[in-house]
């Protein structure tokens, strides 16, 4: 009997040997077996669309997914290649549709408004709505929120289910998000949509950003979830919801998919949440240097132009996009040194006077017209401001766009008026005197290639054409590209 207290040391090629009783034409069937099994299995997993594939769910991956892997996944990608997934309610809809009409072209975008029932009646103008499946199962426990945050992350997995040819981007909105679909387009160009990417922009207020999160897209300025990672995504995304049931709204649980995946938010800064309380001019005449693709929150922030409502406001800054979509909101400005006048221009919508030499960096900053989005501070925000003084001697005087024209030689023309002040403050000193006088700027610019975008980026610069020649009290000033050594520099 062996001593038991002896270490038994078994031989790893043991198993084998006990084979070796079996007939060698036994072994011989036993190899052809396993060798056809191998092979069986190599060649099914490897069939376009085959379910013998090893991963650890059991989403359908779609027909279009392998349009991505041909050469008609290489063209560059147009409004026809996104599925809009906007999160709307039965009962919100008829209040808030006005804005998002006036961004959607029937039979051009794709997508749908997801309610969380049927209508009554249903506005020809409107997107096409369908109703979003029940969510009673999932976990919500985030005491102050409200579940139809479950209900609007499973958006993407609902939309993601229909199946529907040739996507390439889902991308996610409120009812009350306003797209500026061309720029967009422009932007996912700047990707591989054969690559797994969550694209979007973070909140301006730092206390939203502290309580949800840095690292997510903002759902109401809308974000993009490129297919191969929607794919990923909505394989875990159900189970995501439970793990994450105290978040508070949808695009944080998305957000809490993502960092699951492993995938970041690649921000863009041209998604714009407006986490803003009060008005938004501050934040939109020293627009960052992006091409504009989304605003939200259009019914919290006043009107963007005084003396109209809000969506006629919208109204009036998409007709000066659709003349030159990368240029909307573009910031430039130059000086009058004669005068030593300050001139900061937002194009397609305000244009400032400073009858003193300001410098670039302040010229740079956003006025601070707002406050923050939950406790409405006038601090902090995720991007420098500086003070608008109350002493009408320290402000600039506004001036609000007002038409546009374009010329067949690729060049626009927008004008832009000061609006009735009898009731505002004015400045008596001198410079500001002459500063009353101007009635209005006429701003000239070629088209904006928004190829430019693909480049480094850099301000375009602008000067006054017509000197101190204003019989009609109207400044003229050309926007165009900076020349070599060319700074803006005050002396």
């Amino acid at each position: 009997m062996p001593n038991s207290s002896q270490t038994s040391i078994k031989d790893p090629f043991m198993p084998c040997k006990n084979l070796t009783f079996l007939s060698p034409n036994i072994m011989r069937g036993l190899l052809a077996i396993c060798i056809f099994a191998v092979f069986s299995i190599c060649y099914f997993s490897s069939l376009p669309g085959s379910k013998w594939r090893f991963n650890y769910g059991e989403i359908r991956i779609h027909a279009s997914y392998n349009q991505l892997t041909n050469n008609g996944g290489d063209q560059e990608t147009d409004i026809s290649h996104i599925l809009f997934g906007i999160g709307g309610s039965a009962k919100t809809w008829n209040r808030r549709r006005h804005f998002c009409e006036l961004w959607w072209k029937p039979n051009v975008t794709r997508g749908f408004v997801w309610l969380d029932k049927g209508p009554d009646q249903w506005p020809e103008t409107s997107p096409p709505y369908k109703v979003s499946d029940d969510t009673a199962r999932f976990k919500y426990t985030c005491w102050y929120g409200s579940r139809s945050a479950v209900r609007i992350a499973r958006i993407v997995k609902e939309s993601f289910e229909l199946g529907l040819e040739n996507v390439r981007w889902f991308v996610m909105g409120d009812d009350d998000t306003v797209f500026f679909t061309e720029n967009l387009v422009n932007v996912l160009n700047k990707y591989d949509h054969k690559e797994m990417y969550y694209i979007g922009g973070n909140s301006e207020s730092v206390e939203q950003d502290v309580v949800h999160s840095y690292t997510m897209g903002y759902g109401g300025g809308g974000f993009a979830i490129s297919y191969p990672l929607a794919a990923e995504l909505v394989r875990i995304l159900d189970g995501c919801i439970d793990r994450y049931a105290e978040f508070y709204g949808s695009d944080q649980k998305i957000g809490g998919c993502m960092s699951e995946i492993g995938v970041p938010v690649t921000k863009e800064l041209g998604f714009h949440q407006l986490d803003i309380r009060g008005s938004s001019y501050g934040l939109l005449s020293a627009h960052p240097l992006a091409p504009l693709v989304s605003l939200h929150h259009l019914d919290y922030v006043q009107p963007l132009f005084p003396f109209t409502n809000r969506v006629a406001a919208v109204k009036k800054l998409i007709s000066a996009y659709k003349s030159d979509p990368a240029r909307a909101l573009q910031h430039s400005f130059c000086y009058d040194l004669t005068r030593n006048w300050s001139i900061s221009i937002s194009w397609g919508y305000t244009v400032q006077l400073y009858p003193v030499l300001v410098r670039a960096k302040e010229l740079n900053t956003p006025l601070r017209t707002f406050l923050t989005w939950r406790t409405w501070s006038d601090n902090p925000f995720t991007f420098n401001t500086r003070i608008l003084r109350l002493d009408p001697c320290e402000r600039p005087v506004l001036f609000y766009f007002d038409g546009v024209e374009e010329f067949g030689n690729g060049n626009t023309l927008t004008r832009y008026k000061r609006p009735h002040d009898a009731y505002w403050r004015k400045c008596e000193s001198k410079n500001y005197k002459a500063a009353y006088l101007v009635k209005g700027f006429n701003v000239s610019a070629g088209f904006l290639d928004p190829r430019i975008w693909n480049k480094a980026p850099r301000r375009q610069c602008c000067e006054i054409t017509n000197g101190s020649d204003q019989r009609d009290g109207v400044v003229q000033v050309r926007i165009r590209g900076c020349s070599q050594w060319e700074s803006v520099t005050p002396p």
